[in-house]
């Protein structure tokens, strides 16, 4: 994520909703990507002050302004009330109740990353009410919720029993313990799983969407099978057997984690999560002068090298403040080669809602 300048000078972050030097209330405008001061022009209308606005106007999101979740803003002649990243929401969990609130706000902070991270790979995103068959959606669920616990924002109630974080037609589905930093520790070391991060759902469950957009149809198909394997194989038998004898023992030789041994469906969504994670964080290195502008290169190879170099040294600065590596995960020659593929189905795709 990069940093982004008030109008003041100041060095803003992409969270931020107030400038700490001048007071002036901020705003993201996702149309240009940038986090940009604003001026009350009107009760409800802002110009924004950002060089990239070119003078725009617009609205606070409704998240904004009644739930103070929220830091996008809306172009002023917009008739939708939420913003971009908002109105993909289906259902989201009972503000009400206890602790809730806490937990879908580090939820919907995560959501907006993953949203920025699609916007800057230039990957239209389309919301399922326009676009029902294609489009995009996400549901923050609690398990064994009673009728009372659940908000639909645009749809109808969901409830069920328990909620598995997952991905099906477009409809993104994260558990609401998710975003409890103790529960989900407790499922990473019950899971074995070398990482296990809210953003990181987020990522990766972007990349079964984006392989149903991109890939099932797309002109790279017969490319991904070569590399990742033949998604047509049986998922749950395959689930099952990961699940009953483990990952295979040379899985890092072949894979960037063990459940990406799974199924090519999952060695996919993980590659595009890593992705994802590899290119946000160059960014930020990129900006707070970590790494040089050369490590966001188009050429994958060159990016690579930097976010290994990187990615090293992160990990040993973590070990001396005595926390567990940030990237616990080895890059061999075949997942590069993944890498790559992904990043070319981006970029080649001739992405159609």
């Amino acid at each position: 994520m990069k940093t982004f300048t008030c109008t003041c000078g100041n060095t803003l972050y992409f969270e931020n909703t107030h400038c700490v030097q001048c007071e002036r209330k901020l705003g993201f405008l996702p149309d240009v990507l940038t986090v940009s001061a604003l001026e009350r022009v009107g009760e409800d209308e802002w110009l924004a002050l950002a060089p990239e606005a070119e003078g725009g106007h617009y609205r606070c999101c409704r998240h904004y302004t009644d739930q103070d979740a929220c830091n996008w803003m809306v172009p002023v002649d917009d008739p939708e009330p939420y913003c971009t990243a908002c109105r993909l929401n289906q259902v989201i969990p009972n503000l009400d109740k206890p602790g809730n609130r806490a937990l879908w706000i580090r939820i919907e902070q995560r959501k907006r990353r993953l949203i920025y991270d699609l916007r800057r790979h230039r990957l239209p995103v389309f919301p399922k009410t326009t676009h029902p068959n294609t489009g995009l959606a996400f549901a923050f669920l609690e398990s064994n919720p009673g009728p009372e616990d659940i908000q639909p924002e645009f749809s109808d109630d969901h409830q069920g029993n328990q909620i598995m974080t997952g991905h099906a037609d477009g409809l993104i589905t994260i558990n609401l313990a998710e975003a409890d930093d103790v529960e989900r520790e407790r499922m990473r070391v019950q899971m074995n799983e070398q990482q296990r991060t809210l953003l990181g759902h987020f990522r990766h469950e972007s990349g079964h969407y984006y392989w149903d957009r991109l890939v099932a149809n797309g002109p790279l198909i017969n490319r991904v099978r070569e590399l990742f394997g033949d998604e047509r194989m049986d998922y749950g038998s395959a689930l099952d057997n990961y699940y009953n004898q483990g990952a295979r023992p040379d899985w890092q030789d072949h894979y960037v984690s063990a459940y990406a041994s799974v199924h090519p469906w999952e060695d996919w969504a993980e590659c595009w999560a890593h992705l994802l994670q590899i290119t946000d964080t160059l960014e930020t290195a990129v900006a707070i002068g970590l790494a040089p502008p050369r490590a966001m290169d188009s050429d994958m190879d060159v990016r690579i090298r930097y976010w290994i170099e990187l990615a090293v040294k992160i990990n040993l600065l973590n070990r001396s403040l005595d926390q567990p590596d940030p990237y616990p995960f080895l890059l061999s020659p075949p997942v590069v080669e993944k890498l790559k593929l992904v990043e070319q189905v981006i970029r080649d795709s001739g992405f159609t809602p």
